[in-house]
């Protein structure tokens, strides 16, 4: 099938994708803890009699049964050197139920294994797992794709990277999001449909996570910024408990009303997962098949993407900064960081230029004696892991660019292609492939444009080449190319005639490097402040500026302000409000220094400067809530050097720290990679302290928690961050791993004198065990606590089952486990 095919079907109204598999097959006596895949071959009919039931409830594309068919998860059955036959076989019985009535749609997911820096599997790595098994589908003659029910943004980009590096057949992808409107890895529905269709997705939305009427505001969220056809597949409804098995209660007719609402939100193929049967799919069909769907917006927003927020660009917005510390170039102390291969400085810039009101990061690894395309992959994983602001690539460097653009979890803006034939033949190709958008350089193979006329000459000949590429105005930033007015002094105005130039003729973004109109002048902030005023109010969109210079912030604040642009009054109110707070924090470090160099020792100045009813941070608390792994061990040492007791580091910096991480996870200020990293920076330092702790006589251990992932389910994300933090906060944790059975459990919680089980299971269908751990408890006597979570598990779950408790997360597991020992 080609896109044009694809897009002929969606032409014809409102696309029916099929129903759910697995809780279907339950049904149908597939028994919990099999390989799926292996049990459909083994019982082909099955899973024809049901897709063929999906085609005559109106069914136009079926989900291949090959959902779970990549390596990684086959290994976990000892069935991957079989994949190419399993992969096949399963494709042939969709094939054969579809009867050339519908198409099928090549099914791929998450493998279950976390992605570097939170785990171990590089990027590449998984592309080539994901690349494997499209080749086989692909071989095998599925009409399309399908990506599902994925968590991780990152993971979906390596998926759909590996198919199109496979094929070019029709991509659709779906993630799953949580009650908060993200997905687990923090990624809001805005960024995901952002991401994915400039990634050249043919369709993008979500499935799985809820019902029908709960999806509506993520699908009003994605259509606002989609180009493409949205996907909607909810559940029947939240599963719920009835007597030994977990069920699903809307009815296909409930389920059909509230469908219409996703097709008025703006979906336009819709079909049905957990709970869903034929009767489900056959009712929404008739509900929708009448139904005009909203079509896809024509263009596209200006705004660029990381894996947790967007940023849009406005013509008629406000100035934007995009923070140009981290880069090398006359930064002594910078250069001899990389070199030794430290990135501390590089993340301390990130935070440092969030803080001060950059909207975007510039990333440069450009300096001798590094190994540069190394260290920008690196700098990118960091700058990403403490700032979820998006970046701009920039490097010299074509194959640096591309390698960077390929492991960035967002949509990226590349800084930057000239005109020069050979730059722009290597990188326009590059920049589409990965979706990003790029600053535009108005520099040709003759070098620097030595008139206005010129520049704009250049400019037209670069943008007719972007265009032919594919790419619209809104993919493009323009360089007004700044120089010195020292040495040009018609450089300013040339400047403005360009801004206004690209802003009123051509609807195009500008850029400039703001520090270069002053260069060789004194006092060159007043030059830089007074030139951005003027370039404001000529058209300037953004500028690559240095954030911590408060004149230039506070000007472009004023200059906003003034132009009356949207929500500017009180921006500039914020902005000054942060700007004397600054001030203050400044004034207070003065006097201690002032106080220390008249001998009050440094600790007690600082104490007698600060006016904060918190006092200075501590650099080990710090060190955790900003997740400084590296550096918390030195940290932690130097406070033991002052003659603080090991265990006081870990009572009064550690857990504080750990228990503020976790209340800014709750508020979602943090999301799962700085959880993460938080949670690792404190185990690193409580490795440290632990052994030097002398145990006090009669002093007892911290209570002994067994954790498990129930039998038949093979998810551990969520039950090993729960481990890290419970471990963080002195528990003996005792980790079996996953698809345990209950027996299992019990016989190792009685014999380690467990205070506490904790058990996860991420899908409904293996929830039910959570109840035959209970039941083996009673039986075997066990008089400790059973607490339960997972993605859908829900209180009211607990309650029925007879569970002690329910957390929703890590960081409030470790809040019930206190409250149930206390």
């Amino acid at each position: 099938m080609t896109n044009e095919e694809f897009q002929h079907l969606l032409s014809r109204g409102v696309v029916m994708l099929d129903g759910a598999t697995g809780t279907n097959l339950q049904q149908a006596g597939m028994p919990i803890g099999v390989c799926p895949e292996q049990w459909i071959l083994e019982n082909r009919q099955v899973m024809i009699d049901l897709q063929r039931h999906f085609v005559e409830a109106g069914s136009q594309i079926l989900y291949a049964p090959t959902f779970t068919g990549n390596r990684i998860k086959l290994a976990e059955y000892g069935l991957d050197d079989q994949l190419a036959a399993i992969n096949q076989g399963l494709v042939a019985i969709s094939k054969e139920a579809a009867q050339g009535k519908a198409l099928v749609a090549g099914d791929m997911t998450m493998t279950g294994q976390q992605l570097y820096p939170m785990g171990d599997l590089t990027f590449e790595e998984l592309v080539d797992v994901y690349r494997q098994q499209a080749k086989v589908l692909y071989d095998a003659g599925v009409d399309l794709f399908i990506v599902e029910t994925m968590m991780s943004l990152q993971e979906t980009r390596a998926c759909v990277l590996a198919i199109k590096e496979v094929c070019d057949l029709p991509i659709m992808a779906t993630l799953t999001f949580e009650k908060d409107g993200r997905t687990l890895y923090g990624t809001p529905p805005e960024a995901a449909v952002v991401v994915l269709q400039h990634l050249g997705v043919a369709a993008v939305g979500l499935n799985c996570s809820t019902g029908p009427a709960d999806m509506v505001e993520t699908v009003q969220k994605m259509y606002e910024y989609a180009t493409v056809p949205l996907i909607a597949k909810p559940n029947a409804g939240l599963p719920e408990w009835d007597g030994d098995k977990t069920v699903y209660k809307t009815t296909p007719e409930e389920f059909a009303q509230d469908g219409k609402l996703l097709i008025e939100a703006g979906a336009h193929i819709v079909g049905g997962c957990c709970g869903t049967t034929p009767d489900h799919i056959r009712a929404l069909h008739d509900a929708v098949c009448q139904m005009t769907p909203k079509a896809p917006h024509a263009s596209h927003h200006r705004v660029l993407a990381s894996e947790r927020q967007v940023v849009e660009i406005q013509l008629d917005g406000s100035f934007q900064v995009i923070g140009e510390r981290i880069n090398p170039t006359g930064k002594k102390k910078l250069q001899a960081e990389l070199r030794a291969g430290k990135l501390d400085l590089v993340r301390a810039m990130a935070r440092e230029q969030e803080r001060n009101g950059a909207a975007i990061l510039d990333v440069n690894m450009g300096t001798n004696g590094i190994d540069e395309k190394e260290m920008m992959l690196k700098a990118i994983y960091e700058v990403t892991g403490v700032s979820g602001l998006p970046l701009s690539i920039d490097t010299s460097s074509p194959e640096i660019m591309e390698a960077a653009l390929r492991i960035y979890p967002g949509r990226a803006l590349v800084n930057s292609i000239s005109c020069e034939t050979e730059k722009r033949k290597q990188l326009l190709p590059v920049v589409k492939k990965y979706g990003a958008m790029f600053i535009a350089l108005p520099v040709s193979d003759a070098g620097i444009p030595k008139t206005l006329e010129e520049k704009h000459a250049v400019l037209d000949e670069l943008l007719t080449d972007a265009y032919d590429h594919g790419f619209t105005p809104e993919d493009i930033v323009v360089d007004a190319l700044v120089a010195t007015v020292g040495a040009a002094p018609t450089s300013a105005l040339d400047c403005m005639a360009t801004f206004s130039h690209c802003k009123r003729d051509l609807g195009l973004a500008t850029v400039c490097g703001l520090s270069n109109i002053s260069f060789g002048l004194p006092d060159r902030m007043y030059v830089n402040a007074t030139f951005l005023s003027m370039a404001i109010a000529s058209g300037l969109t953004m500028a690559i500026a240095n954030p911590s210079q408060d004149l230039l912030m506070n000007t472009a604040a004023a200059a906003n302000m003034l132009m009356n642009k949207e929500g500017s009054d009180l921006a500039y109110i914020h902005r000054m409000q942060y700007f004397d707070k600054k001030e203050a924090e400044k004034k207070r470090q003065e006097e201690a220094e002032l106080l220390a160099r008249q001998g009050m020792p440094a600790d007690v100045a600082a104490g007698e400067s600060q006016q904060t009813e918190q006092g200075p941070v501590n650099p080990v608390y710090q060190a955790v809530l900003e997740g400084e792994k590296d550096a918390v061990v030195s940290l932690a040492q130097a406070e033991l050097a002052k003659g603080m007791a090991p265990d006081a580091v870990i009572n009064d910096l550690l857990i504080p720290a750990i228990t503020k991480v976790g209340d800014l996870y709750d508020k979602q200020v943090y999301f799962l990679p700085q959880l993460i990293a938080s949670a690792n920076t404190m185990e690193t330092a409580i490795a440290y302290l632990e052994p030097l702790i002398k145990k006090a006589p009669g002093q007892q251990d911290m209570a002994t928690i067994v954790i498990a992932t129930v039998e038949g389910d093979v998810h551990d994300i969520g039950k090993n961050l729960v481990g890290l933090m419970l471990r963080n906060y002195g528990y003996k944790v005792i980790d079996l791993g996953k698809d345990v059975p209950a027996g299992t459990i019990i016989e190792t919680a009685l014999r380690e004198k467990a205070s506490v089980i904790g058990l996860s299971a991420l899908m409904t269908t293996t929830m039910m065990h959570m109840k035959d751990v209970i039941a083996e408890a009673a039986d075997k006597q066990y008089d400790g606590k059973i607490i339960i979570g997972g993605a859908a598990v829900t209180p009211s779950f607990s309650d029925e089952i007879g569970a002690d408790g329910y957390s929703k997360d890590a960081a409030d597991c470790v809040k019930l486990v206190s409250r149930l020992l206390s």
